[in-house]
């Protein structure tokens, strides 16, 4: 108990017991006064001097301070207990011991037992001296969690915020001798990994897969760490968001469209006219009111007085739905980027939902996300097939995402990424997102088989799930509840001591992330402005592709006959032999020992750029003049590639009977010579036509050929082309 008395007497620093003293003399001095002037009776001058006999015997001025610490009068009450020595776990530090005494009086067990219990269901590795003080607090929180969690109103509780709290602040501290890393007399903060473990446990504030998103947007203006305060407004933002979903989903807004699938109202907008939503379907755009479900998407225009029937546009079924961003403007210009474009099967003709406001497009990135976040749900409940209650478990996920999103928009006045806090549009941007969707639609199938051994067996403890959490919050969510045990140490997405197959998924797919990130990130840097520098760019990037070319071509050219000579004999030689894969596997194994060779002789070496000789500067009037003779030459490319396109059509239509007769024949030499010949001989055919027909032997004969086929290719007339306009019905439509 030493150590506690240590502990508790270290909560004071020396600065405050300076200032308590110089306010002791100040009020000293003030009665001394009022007692020698009369002007206070015996009664108070009893009273006073009773005050300072008791402030002696006690020896404390604990009547005078004003700040204390969060775990002072616990840790002063844990060492008046007669049962101290027995609750005091010698492992744990100080603040540990509290959060496991907190612990133990919600589970209305002791701490003995909590032990007990944890000797025997934890396994040797996660026991171990090393590691024992924080699993067997991680042991302690989700279980104590999982039990205060079916509390209604458990967010709005003051206790319930301080303990989520101050589990994270022991859970960096948690072993006795790790206590002087955490300084009490200073603001206490918790980091990145303790949030990530014991915030997944409540489903309403994080889960696995966004956890470390959330905790960024919360602690970035308190450098990393989180503070109680920003905390705690984030838990009433949560809680206000809570009330909201469910004022909506309780009134009678849309209530004969939502009853036959129960569906709850998440978002509605366009009801001030501060902020309006516009719908547009072809040319017509009328105002409007947009609500969200957790199943379909609803327009009602806005009439006179009321709104018209409502439209749906439903995300929960496979209609091929495509949501994205979109530009509007007047008359049908792309101008804005404020909307938001939705198409489906189902549709004539796709749907664009504004969202004008002044500044910036906040809201519609907001709905985007929102409504990606429920199609992609149901994506990912139809791809798996997912149902029953398990259906209801992935989709409350979807939901206490959004609610999360809200909670954060109230308390945070920067731009907000909402993509990176909604699972689903998460899991969708990460690279490696599909292994972490399909661990967790693994991770439903095991936990069911978990949660029916466990039932059997009578073992096991029982944890909060994402549908339980919703079901505390108040909701009638699905068609089905359930409690669910999970088997061992499981507590929702987090195992006491160790990493679930769904850390280990995202933990991957974050350092994949950041690797694609940094590949991202030289991508922009290296991209340069102007078509002339790109060519520039280019010409210097394929210049040895370009001289691999043109030594092909020379030696196809025969302009040095003996290399030339040598080249077709050896290649001629791989082809007749059937060493044409070998030659090019061959090729291929060089191309990996030059880069092996290049990584070995390169290290430590940080110059690898590309040095480009940039073209002169050029006015606007000249890259005008450029950029018309590039569309000049474009235009004369597709001309030509229309030509030769008709004058095939000619042929195979028999225009020209000549030339199709020639054609036809030409086709049948050489289908028989692809069926009767073997297709190394076909192969050898086509290298020594290509390389042998500019040889001092067959140079005059093939001039002659290539003149006779351009002469026969210009003899050939192109198909007509006939150009009809759109007809003035249909433009009108």
């Amino acid at each position: 108990m030493s150590l506690l008395r240590g502990c508790s007497h270290r909560l004071f620093s020396i600065s405050q017991i300076g200032v308590l003293g110089v306010s002791l003399t100040v009020h000293f001095v003030c009665l001394l006064k009022y007692i020698v002037r009369g002007e206070v009776g015996m009664a108070v001058a009893s009273k006073t001097r009773n005050m300072l006999e008791n402030l002696v015997r006690e020896g404390s001025f604990k009547w005078l301070i004003g700040n204390r610490g969060p775990f002072d009068d616990e840790l002063e009450e844990l060492e008046r207990s007669p049962s101290a020595p027995t609750n005091w776990i010698p492992e744990l530090s100080p603040i540990a011991n509290v959060v496991v005494r907190r612990c133990s009086k919600i589970l209305g067990v002791p701490s003995t037992e909590l032990r007990k219990g944890f000797s025997a269901e934890a396994s040797e590795s996660i026991k171990h001296p090393s590691c024992y003080a924080r699993n067997f607090l991680e042991y302690c929180s989700f279980r104590a969690l999982a039990l205060s969690t079916q509390v209604t109103g458990h967010l709005a509780d003051k206790r319930f915020r301080r303990l989520t709290y101050d589990m994270m602040l022991a859970w960096e501290a948690p072993a006795s001798d790790s206590q002087p890393l955490l300084n009490l007399n200073e603001d206490l903060s918790v980091g990145i990994e303790a949030f990530s473990r014991i915030a997944p446990s409540v489903p309403i504030i994080a889960n696995v897969i966004i956890s470390e998103n959330l905790f960024e947007v919360l602690a970035t203006s308190t450098g990393g760490r989180l503070q109680f305060s920003t905390y705690d407004k984030y838990l009433s933002g949560l809680e206000r968001a809570i009330r909201k979903m469910r004022t909506q989903s309780e009134s009678s807004l849309l209530s004969a469209v939502r009853s036959s699938r129960g569906e709850r109202i998440l978002e509605v907008d366009g009801t001030v006219t501060t902020q309006p939503v516009l719908e547009h379907v072809g040319i017509s755009t009328w105002p409007g009111r947009l609500i969200l479900t957790d199943h379909a998407l609803y327009f009602e225009a806005l009439r006179v007085v009321s709104y018209d029937k409502p439209k749906q546009y439903d995300l929960s079924d496979d209609l091929k739905q495509v949501v994205k961003p979109e530009l509007t403007g007047p008359w049908g210009t792309r101008l804005f980027d404020k909307a938001v474009f939705y198409k489906s099967i189902s549709l004539s003709e796709p749907v664009v939902i504004e969202f004008p406001e002044l500044k910036g497009h906040s809201r519609r990135d907001y709905w985007l996300a929102i409504i990606r976040e429920i199609l992609y749900v149901h994506r990912f409940i139809h791809k798996y097939q997912i149902k029953g209650v398990k259906r209801d478990e992935v989709l409350s996920k979807a939901v206490l995402g959004i609610l999360r999103v809200q909670a954060i928009q109230e308390i945070s006045s920067a731009p907000l990424r909402c993509e990176g806090l909604l699972m689903f549009n998460l899991c969708d941007q990460l690279p490696g997102g599909d292994l972490i969707l399909e661990t967790l639609a693994n991770m439903s199938t095991v936990s069911e088989l978990n949660r029916s051994n466990s039932s059997k067996s009578g073992g096991g403890m029982y944890s909060i799930s994402a549908l339980d959490m919703i079901s505390n919050l108040g909701f009638a969510f699905g068609t089905s509840s359930n409690n669910s045990a999970e088997a061992g140490l499981a507590v929702g997405e987090v195992t006491v001591g160790q990493l679930t197959s769904l850390e280990k998924a995202v933990k991957e797919s974050k350092n994949n992330y950041e690797k694609v990130a940094q590949a991202q990130a030289t991508v922009d840097g290296v991209k340069v402005e102007g078509i002339d520098t790109n060519f520039a760019v280019m010409k210097e990037l394929l210049f040895p592709l370009m001289e691999l070319g043109k030594w092909l071509l020379s030696l196809a050219l025969w302009d040095d006959p003996l290399k030339s000579l040598v080249f077709c004999v050896v290649f001629t030689c791989i082809i007749c032999r059937g060493w044409l894969s070998y030659a090019f596997a061959l090729t291929l194994v060089f191309v990996a020992i030059f880069m092996m060779l290049t990584r070995f002789f390169t290290q430590g070496i940080s110059d690898h750029e590309v040095k480009v000789l940039a073209p002169p500067p050029t006015n606007t009037m000249e890259q005008l003049l450029a950029v018309q003779n590039a569309i000049s030459q474009a235009e004369g490319f597709v001309q030509d590639g229309n030509i030769v396109l008709l004058k095939l059509r000619a042929l195979l239509l028999s225009l020209f009977p000549q030339a199709s007769e020639k054609f036809a024949v030409a086709l049948l030499v050489i289908a028989l010579t692809l069926a009767f010949l073997p297709g190394k001989y076909v192969v050898l055919l086509i290298f020594l036509e290509a390389f042998t027909r500019y040889s001092p032997i067959r140079k005059t004969s093939t001039e002659r050929l290539m003149r006779r086929l351009r002469e026969w290719w210009f003899s050939i007339p192109a198909a007509p082309v006939l150009l009809e306009r759109e007809k003035e019905e249909k433009k009108k439509r």
